[in-house]
Parts: structure tokens; C-alpha cells; sequence
């Protein structure tokens, strides 16, 4: 691939700016939690999985400057921990990430580690974090291939590929490896108002890639799907529920229900991280209201109203029933979730 999502280099975290593309590929370099916050924050990166590996080395940057106290080192660590999960609150693989350095360190210390030695092991973990993620997006995409045709045309809304990974894609992966299997596969993309990640990110993404994309307006899903031109629907997800219900970008509930409409298989593709047990169904699920100028103005310019009011979930859930199979890198899963998710 031409680019690379994230990268660990010379002690800073190296992200590629996501809200410059497609018109520049620029990278930005991050050396403490506070700075990585707020790259998490105003999507310089973004997507579940790249948002948990980033969130991963932020709870390693939260070890700098804190106490040589251990008492004081953990009360502070895991302080500066919940500041870095709060930052996006419907990705779990953001608390998954920072979890699983928070706990390393939790047990590094009661085996008496230094912390010198403690830093050297959760970079580690960091780097092995995100190598892991590249890893299980291939896996995803493998266990994807018999559900998908020789020949098709996939519809994706949003982006889920390498922009949102630490590489490869969820949704994008399960496309990218039909297409290095020698299938015969076409792209729809939605634009994905408000924000605009499938006609901003994924169709340059695809398009590096040399992989066939065609972009759509969100409202016209429903036209093309009558006319017989998709196949089949691909998204990824930010968290899925017990039951199989799965948030991801806001309108994606409405391309379910236009899916079921008109008899075309959905799938969702997401590592088995995103996955939340604790979470009953998708009414549970925490969905995040984002800033509403990215409605009211475009590229800087006012086109709404003055004092108009204004609505910005930035996700939506999909009921399970609309939902044909879950792509993960433990295989595809079917109905019935609340069983075949947790065996």
C-alpha cells in the first residue's frame, strides 16, 4: 500500500492526517497522550480498530512524568486512562486498547518491574497491538470469500479499510481480498454525509489500490439496489452488541433496511474485539453527538439557516435481523448471535 495509517517511529506516533485527504497526504507525529487525545478527537484518525491500536500507545505515552510512587503512578496512569477512552465513546476497540496496556501495567508492577523495564513492555505490547490488527483484517477477509460472488458489485458505507485500521481494512478487506483471490469485484460507495468518509477516504483509498469504485450519494442506495446494480452490502462496525446488533456510521441502519427491501445480503466485518458483551442490545449502545458545524457549514462556508436547529449522532444501530452474517477473523458468524457469537 502507498501509505500507512499509523507508525511507531523514533518514539512519536506517526498518523496520517484523515481530515486533509484526498487533497493532501500529510502525516502528523504525536509524543504524549494530550496531543493523541485530541488527534482521536478531531479525527485525524478514526475507525474502531486504527482508534483502539492509537488509543494503545496514548496509555503508553500516560506513563510519562507520572510518580516513581507506585501508589501515586497507578492512581494517576489510570486517571489519564478513562481521559483517553472518553475521547470517542462509541468505538469499544478504544477501551479495548487502552485497557489492555492499562492492565499490562497493573501486572507488571505487582511483579515487582521496574519502570524502566515497564515502559520497554508496553511499547511493546503497543507494536504487537497494531501488527495483530493488520493480521486479523487479512483473516477477516479470508473468512469472508465464499460469501462473496465470483462477480459482484459491493455496496460500503463509510470507510472501513486501512484508513480505519492499523492496515488492510475490515469491510475494505473482505473487497481487498476477494480481489487479490481473482474475483471479479466492483465498488459502490456511499459518501457518508455528514463527514464524508466514503467519498473523501474510501474512494481514494480504493482508488490507490487500483480496486473499481463508483460513488453514490447516501440517498441513492435505494435506486440503485431496485435496479439490480448491488449485490451485496459491506460496512464495518464500532461496536456490536451481545446480540448481534451493530452500531456504525449513521446511516447505516437506513442501507439495512433498503438491503432487506430489496432481498440483498448485509454483512458486517469487524475483529472480534468490537464485540461487546456487556452491551445487551443496540439500544445500549453509547452513540456519540459530534459538533453540529460539521452540518451547519461546509468547507468553512455557513449553508444553513442562522439559529436553525440542528441534530449530529455520528452512528446508528443495526437490529440483528437485518444483518446476514458477522465477518471476523474467528470466521464468519450467522444467526442466532446471542448463541453463535459466544461459543
Amino acid at each position: 500500500m502507498s501509505f500507512k495509517t499509523i507508525e511507531f517511529i523514533e518514539g512519536k506516533v506517526r498518523l496520517i492526517d484523515q481530515t486533509r485527504l484526498p487533497q493532501h497526504k500529510e502525516y502528523i507525529d504525536y509524543d504524549n497522550y494530550k496531543s493523541l487525545i485530541v488527534g482521536i478527537k478531531d479525527m485525524i484518525v478514526r475507525g474502531a480498530p486504527a482508534i483502539g491500536v492509537t488509543g494503545a500507545y496514548a496509555a503508553v505515552f500516560a506513563i510519562k512524568g507520572l510518580s516513581s510512587d507506585k501508589d501515586a503512578f497507578i492512581n494517576e496512569f489510570d486517571k489519564r486512562c478513562i481521559e483517553i477512552i472518553d475521547a470517542r465513546p462509541t468505538a469499544v476497540n478504544l477501551e479495548w486498547g487502552v485497557k489492555r496496556i492499562q492492565y499490562l501495567a497493573h501486572e507488571s508492577l505487582k511483579e515487582g518491574k521496574s519502570f524502566e523495564e515497564l515502559s520497554t513492555i508496553l511499547y511493546k505490547e503497543a507494536a504487537d497491538i497494531l501488527e495483530e490488527d493488520i493480521a486479523l483484517c487479512k483473516k477477516i477477509g479470508q473468512g469472508a470469500l465464499s460469501f462473496i460472488p465470483d462477480k459482484c458489485t459491493i455496496l460500503t458505507h463509510c470507510n472501513a479499510g486501512a484508513l480505519a485500521t492499523a492496515g488492510y481494512g475490515t469491510a475494505l478487506g473482505v473487497i481487498r481480498a476477494a480481489v487479490e483471490a481473482g474475483k471479479e469485484v466492483k465498488v459502490f460507495a456511499d459518501e457518508t454525509r455528514p463527514y464524508n468518509q466514503g467519498s473523501r477516504l474510501t474512494t481514494w483509498e480504493l482508488m490507490e489500490d487500483n480496486i473499481d469504485v463508483t460513488l453514490i450519494t447516501d440517498n441513492m442506495a435505494g435506486h440503485f439496489m431496485k435496479k439490480g446494480m448491488i449485490d451485496l452490502v459491506v460496512v464495518g462496525a464500532d461496536r456490536i452488541a451481545a446480540n448481534g446488533d451493530a452500531a456504525n456510521k449513521i446511516g447505516t441502519y437506513s442501507v439495512a433496511v433498503l438491503a432487506k427491501e430489496n432481498n440483498i445480503p448485509f454483512y458486517v466485518a469487524a475483529p472480534y474485539s468490537t464485540i461487546d458483551k456487556n452491551i445487551k442490545d443496540g439500544e445500549g449502545i453509547p452513540i456519540e453527538e459530534r459538533p453540529i458545524v460539521e452540518i451547519t457549514h461546509s468547507c468553512g462556508q455557513r449553508v444553513t439557516p442562522e439559529g436553525v436547529k440542528v441534530l449530529n449522532p455520528a452512528f446508528d444501530a443495526t437490529p440483528n435481523k437485518y444483518i446476514r452474517a458477522i465477518f471476523t477473523e474467528k470466521g464468519a458468524i450467522e444467526a442466532p448471535y446471542i448463541e453463535n457469537l459466544w461459543r
